[in-house]
Order: structure tokens, then C-alpha cells, then sequence
């Protein structure tokens, strides 16, 4: 339902007026020369020559973004609300922006008002986590499938869509790590599907061309590491390029380092993200990869909350051999920043840093 303001003026010329904003002006000009609204203390008044007049706001009928307020009338489903439960079988969460990015039409405006009605209706969920950040109201809201999705899903005999992120099975337990992970592949999958000769390939497409014994692993994602047990990357997809009838390919371990924890630690007993790169150089250089997921070759993408953090990370591969199979890119994803609140193409097409070595997009083969 959309936001409709009105305003009452307290006062003898404008006792029990209602109008809307626009009306409100004309009106004003009838009784006064050259009036002018103004803002103090969170409230608004009325300047003319001879009063201040306090102007009362209420909004009427827009329903709250953090509680469902269902309507009297169901809504009738359409094709493109089952592939909105779709896709969200696949991506844990996706913001309103995503969405729209992946199946919005000429309209955002009215996507997002559907995305409002599917949520108060229960085919879809808005995490309460995100209400727990600063300016939350004022970005745009979080999505995950809700009961009522889900059991459309089953009714109609819909096959749920390719799974994107969590390769264990699991979702990771911080909700700003799994949103910043979806927001990033989210990005670059959407980014290849307006890309000439470009196709995203999901975990779940990499899962079935994998061995039989990693096939059956309850642990698919997790890869075996020489010395250590086992590396589980935050997420892992591929690139396939075609040119001139031939395709090329390229998977990808993606990391989201939120600078919660250091590069480096004194204390070997205390874990660090060193550490984790250490295990991804065991493990490219065993290519225990190619083994456990039948995949030629391995990058790792590790999008770091800063450029210091990123040439920290960059430092301690410098010199290596395997160097050339980690790029980084500096992302503030911060609550308040801005930089993931819409899909963002860079991600894709933009070159991504190498220690040592010229950058490297991955947008081409």
C-alpha cells in the first residue's frame, strides 16, 4: 500500500483542514502572502507574519516494515512471484534491490510494493536481524522464503532453484557474513547474466559433476587439506566463457574477511586469517581440489572490509607460487556504508588484485 501523507493545520484559519502536501500549499497561498514551512525539534510549523502555527502529520495507511499486517483480500500468485520463491530457496537471503535485479520488470518501484505484499501475506520473510542496525528502515529490505513460499513450492510441484550459497548444507550462524556472502555472489551472477558469453555456475551444478564419493559426502564443501583436516570456503561457484564455439571455465572459493579477527597472531593457538590462507596454500598447491570436486582449476576471491586489510593479506602471499590463485578486493560493507545496498557490477567486471602480479578480471577467460 503506498504512503499517502496528510496534515492538519492547528489554528483559526485552518481549523480541521486535511489536505494533501501539494493542496496544502495552494491553500496556504490563498491566506497568506509568503508563508513558509519549517522544521524544528522533529516537528513542523507554519511561518507566516503574524503566527507560527504547528502543523500535525500523521501517515496514514502504510503498513509497518518489521511486522505483517495481512490485508483482507489474498493475493493472486503469479509465474513470477514462484520464481521469486525460487531463487530464494537457492540464496539464504537476497535484498529488495537483488530481486529486482535478477526478475524486476519495468518498475522497481511496483516490484518492491509486490515484495511488501508477498511479505505480509507469509510467502516471504524479512530476517528480524536486519532491523537490529543502524538506519535499517531507510535501506532496502532483506528477503528470505517464508513458510508460505515454501509450501507453494511443494503444492505446485516446483523443483527448488539451484543452490547458490552454503555448500555444507548450513547457514552461517552471523547474519552480517551470510548477507555480505549472498550480496556478492549476487552481484557477480547478475552481472554475468547481461554479459555476452558469460554463464554463472552455482555450487549445485559444480556438486553433480563432482566424484561420486564427494557426490555422497554429507559434507560436500568441505575440502581435504594435506597436513590439516579440512578447508570450508565461504562459497563456491564458477565462470564458464564461450568464444568462437569453445568454452573455457573458471571455479571460484570465495572468502568474506569482516576484519573481525587479524592477518596475523602471535599466539599460533588463536586463530587468524592468516592461518586460513596458509590452508588455501596447502591446498592449491596439493590441488586436492581437482580430486575432491573434479575441477581443473581453483581461485580464491577474498573481499576484505579494507584496503589495509587487503595488503596485509597481500604481504604474506608475496614471493609464492601459488600467488596467482588469490585476488582481493577492498569492500566496505560496513552497516553504514552503501557499496552492496544494489547489486554491484564491478564485482565482475572490474580487475581484482594479485600479490605480486598484474590484476585480473574474471569477467573473461
Amino acid at each position: 500500500m503506498q504512503k499517502v501523507s496528510r496534515y492538519q493545520l492547528v489554528g483559526p484559519v485552518f481549523a480541521n483542514f486535511r489536505s494533501s502536501e501539494d493542496n496544502l500549499c495552494q491553500h496556504i497561498e490563498e491566506h497568506f502572502a509568503s508563508p513558509r514551512i519549517i522544521a524544528r525539534h522533529g516537528e513542523r510549523f507554519l511561518l507566516t507574519k503574524t503566527a507560527i502555527i504547528p502543523i500535525l502529520m500523521e501517515v496514514v495507511g502504510r503498513r509497518s516494515r518489521t511486522r505483517r499486517t495481512p490485508g483482507r483480500n489474498r493475493i493472486a500468485l503469479t509465474i513470477r512471484d514462484i520464481e521469486i520463491f525460487k531463487l530464494l530457496t537457492g540464496y539464504r537471503y537476497l535484498r529488495s534491490t537483488y530481486l529486482d535485479g535478477f526478475l524486476g520488470g519495468a518498475s522497481e518501484k511496483r516490484f518492491i510494493e509486490r515484495l511488501g505484499n508477498l511479505f505480509h501475506q507469509g510467502y516471504l520473510d524479512r530476517p528480524e536481524q536486519q532491523w537490529e542496525f543502524a538506519h535499517a528502515l531507510c535501506q532496502p529490505a532483506v528477503y528470505e522464503i517464508g513458510e508460505g513460499g515454501r509450501r507453494v513450492l511443494s503444492e505446485c510441484g516446483e523443483v527448488a532453484d539451484a543452490m547458490r550459497t552454503f555448500p555444507n548444507g548450513h547457514g552461517q550462524r552471523q547474519f552480517k557474513h551470510t548477507l555480505a556472502i549472498c550480496d556478492v555472489l549476487a552481484s557477480i551472477e547478475i552481472s554475468a547474466v547481461g554479459t555476452k558469453n558469460v554463464r554463472f555456475i552455482p555450487w549445485s551444478e559444480i556438486l553433480t559433476r563432482a566424484p561420486e564419493s564427494t557426490r555422497l559426502s554429507p559434507t560436500p564443501g568441505r575440502i581435504p587439506v594435506p597436513g590439516t583436516d579440512e578447508l570450508s570456503p565461504d562459497a563456491l561457484f564458477g565462470l564458464e566463457y564461450t568464444d568462437k564455439g569453445r568454452c573455457f571455465y573458471r571455479f571460484f572459493a570465495l572468502e568474506i574477511d569482516r576484519a573481525t579477527m587479524p592477518v596475523r597472531r602471535t599466539n599460533r593457538s588463536q586463530y587468524s586469517f592468516g592461518q586460513k590462507l596458509e590452508r588455501y596454500i596447502r591446498m592449491l598447491r596439493a590441488r586436492s581440489y581437482k580430486s575432491h570436486l573434479g575441477i581443473s582449476k581453483l581461485f580464491v576471491l577474498t573481499v576484505t572490509l579494507n584496503a589495509t586489510h587487503m595488503l596485509a593479506m597481500m604481504n604474506q602471499l608475496r614471493g609464492l607460487d601459488v600467488r596467482g590463485s588469490f585476488l582481493f578486493r577492498p569492500i566496505d560493507f560496513s552497516v553504514a556504508s552503501k557499496a552492496l545496498l544494489h547489486p554491484n557490477p564491478g564485482l565482475l567486471a572490474e580487475p581484482w588484485q594479485r600479490p605480486d602480479l598484474p590484476a585480473l578480471t574474471i569477467c573473461s577467460p
